[in-house]
């Protein structure tokens, strides 16, 4: 049986980590069948060394930084990681092209990927696997204890919607126009095991969700848990997996900085709290649902249900509160500039699907 996680690989706090999922194109920027080449046929810069995998397709692949140990250097981290991969793909005759969902992409005409972990994925989860063409950031943030990174990855889950509305950067799918600002998350949200999670009452509950869904076969590994947020019980990191890729560092980092943020201050109100599990969550799944919807649908311009289920918050509103409460500006600078998905239809619509295409190369 697949090895469970442990409350002893929670044991450090603020660090962090951030994954990235690229797709490798070719000449003229469509996706293309590279990652067999730049993971398995060569040997990358040794930043990326044991830190650069593929996905389910063979046109997509992915990042991982080193542990980050303080905030300050998350960009230095970052676009080494990049510079590296770039590098590396360009070295082999490929490009690289960051977006929720590539434009030019149509996953009937995409190899899959030969690993045996995603082969028996496509086996079990059938159509909506095998159109999963996606690509999205993860954030890890280190949490110093089990108990803690669960509570914490409760409260998180209002600020989703938030981070998905300002990544939103996926209009695109299959070569047509979905009407959404993040088709991404609706595409991935198909799969079992995605989405909002439920409220989780301990870290031992969460546990026994991740041992139930391994020893039932629902899954292979527990690494197949793929909500929106998680504990993630062997990086012993709080996991927000919520944007879609970007392709500008800037604003990665300005993501990556508002998830420390949240962490770090649930992480001290979790301290400060006589009995930290008392009080529920105001919102039910039903409600943040509803506000993800929201966010996916009209990206810059959803206005989501409010932290007291009281009102309608817009999400220039939302950002203005959370950048002042927290201290945080990369929030902030996003809001005020374009957003990947109004770009996106910008280029399509004045100049034609390659130019949309040469603007997400890296």
């Amino acid at each position: 049986m697949e090895e469970l996680g442990s409350a002893d690989a929670f044991d450090r706090m603020g660090t962090l980590g951030i994954e990235e999922e690229f797709f490798v194109v070719d000449a003229e920027g469509r996706p293309t069948s590279g990652t067999d080449e730049l993971v398995y046929e060569s040997d990358p810069p040794a930043i990326l060394e044991e830190r650069l995998d593929h996905e389910l397709f063979k046109c997509v692949i992915e990042t991982q930084t080193p542990t980050i140990a303080r905030l300050g250097d998350a960009a230095d981290a970052l676009g080494e990681v990049r510079d590296a991969l770039v590098e590396h793909a360009e070295a082999h005759g490929f490009g690289i092209a960051a977006a929720g969902l590539h434009p030019a992409a149509h996953w009937r005409e995409l190899d899959h990927a030969e690993k045996s972990r995603y082969r028996a994925q496509l086996d079990r989860i059938r159509y909506p696997q095998h159109r999963n063409t996606t690509a999205g950031l993860h954030v890890h943030v280190g949490v110093d204890d089990a108990e803690k990174a669960t509570w914490v990855s409760n409260r998180l889950r209002w600020h989703l919607p938030l981070l998905l509305a300002l990544s939103a950067n996926s209009p695109f799918w299959n070569g047509f126009d979905t009407g959404l600002a993040s088709a991404r998350s609706v595409i991935f949200e198909n799969l079992p095991n995605t989405g909002m999670p439920t409220t989780f009452t301990s870290f031992d509950d969460y546990l026994d969700l991740e041992r139930l869904m391994v020893e039932t076969d629902s899954i292979n590994d527990r690494g197949e848990l793929w909500y929106d947020v998680r504990p993630h019980t062997d990086h012993g990191t709080v996991e927000v997996r919520t944007p879609d890729a970007q392709h500008q560092e800037w604003r990665v980092l300005a993501f990556a900085e508002y998830v420390h943020a949240l962490v770090v201050d649930y992480a001290e109100r979790y301290e400060d709290l006589a009995d930290p599990w008392r009080r529920p969550s105001d919102h039910r799944r039903e409600t943040l649902d509803e506000n993800k919807w929201r966010a996916a649908r009209w990206g810059r311009e959803a206005s989501f249900i409010d932290r007291d289920c009281s009102d309608v918050v817009s999400l220039a509103d939302a950002i203005d509160r959370e950048a002042d409460r927290l201290d945080v500006t990369g929030i902030r600078e996003v809001l005020d500039a374009d957003s990947g998905a109004s770009t996106q239809r910008r280029l399509r619509e004045e100049r034609g699907l390659d130019a949309v295409c040469a603007a997400l190369r890296l």
